[in-house]
């Protein structure tokens, strides 16, 4: 800035300790100069082998389910081989080190006793609301900027309702807690005398110490599906289906806004107007006030 008003550059490259010789090349070969140090954006997303943008988070998870089955021993140089073969990923060894070291699981650090042990989900049986959850994320794609974002929601198992959701261009371990604690209040669920149990599957959201230690605050049993067995979130994969095919698919978003909005609205849709043949073809939210006056049939749902 000063020496484009007149300043001479080498008194202000000697007063800032800058490099001459980098000045002078980069004016020379790029016409300006930018004095202030900054690296190139980091784009959250890698490419896989058929040209599709795979995001960040869902590499995370990707990191997570090859640590626990066979890479447990890896270090990122190896995860990053797995990556390639496994899921057809165009990465490097930097960006999956980064990666890791942003989830603390480098591989000293993956020597470490966890302080809160996997609950493997196991077979239940739900007849009425609120007594298991189901949430996962959703990964959406912002066409005219260029980047991905993030949908948590919260599904009951028997209403078939989303309790809450977050949107966001960032999903970490805190938007989960803040989501489950308000889909908590919306329910009027009491942290004294509650029976829910929480299935995710093993994001780092969920494996993060900030929401097993904040389940156990709320008296929440946590409970993670085992690696490779979506099934056993199979309600609230087929809620991001119908997600993907009846708003995603068919809105190519030109801004976040926009797509903030088309999934408010969808939310909304499906909540209270989308009839659902496995509730008696009636929208979640009316099954489930439905179910708080005792007018709905006895149902066993075996998960």
């Amino acid at each position: 800035m000063w020496i484009n008003t007149g300043f001479r550059a080498n008194k202000v490259l000697e007063i800032l300790d800058l490099n001459k010789s980098t000045y002078h090349y980069r004016v020379d070969h790029e016409g300006s100069i930018k004095l202030e140090s900054g690296g190139r954006p980091i784009p959250g997303y890698s490419m896989n082998i058929n040209g599709d943008k795979v995001p960040d988070e869902l590499i995370k998870e990707w990191i997570m389910n090859l640590i626990e089955t066979e890479a447990f021993a890896y270090g990122y140089r190896k995860l990053t081989i797995c990556l390639e073969r496994r899921y057809s990923l165009i990465i490097n060894d930097k960006k999956v080190y980064r990666l890791c070291s942003e989830m603390k699981i480098l591989r000293p650090q993956r020597r470490k006793k966890l302080k809160h042990p996997r609950v493997i989900a196991r077979n239940r049986e739900v007849t009425a609301s609120n007594q298991l959850w189901m949430t996962d994320l959703k990964y959406g794609y912002v066409h005219g900027e260029d980047k991905f974002f993030y949908v948590l929601s919260y599904l009951d198992v028997y209403d078939r309702e989303i309790v809450d959701y977050h949107i966001g261009l960032k999903c970490e371990a805190k938007d989960a807690v803040f989501t489950l604690k308000n889909a908590l209040e919306k329910r009027g669920l009491s942290t004294d005398n509650n029976s829910l149990v929480i299935r995710s599957d093993n994001g780092p959201q969920f494996i993060s110490n900030h929401f097993e230690e904040s389940c156990g605050l709320l008296k929440l049993e946590h409970e993670r599906i085992p690696v490779k067995t979506p099934n056993k979130n199979a309600h609230i994969e087929s809620f991001h289906r119908l997600l993907e095919d009846e708003c995603m698919a068919v809105n190519e978003f030109s801004t976040y806004a926009e797509s903030y909005t088309a999934i408010c609205d969808y939310m909304q849709y499906y909540n209270q107007i989308r009839i659902h043949s496995a509730i008696g073809y009636r929208a979640p939210y009316e099954y489930y006030l439905s179910g708080l006056q005792g007018n709905n049939k006895p149902t066993l749902i075996k998960i």
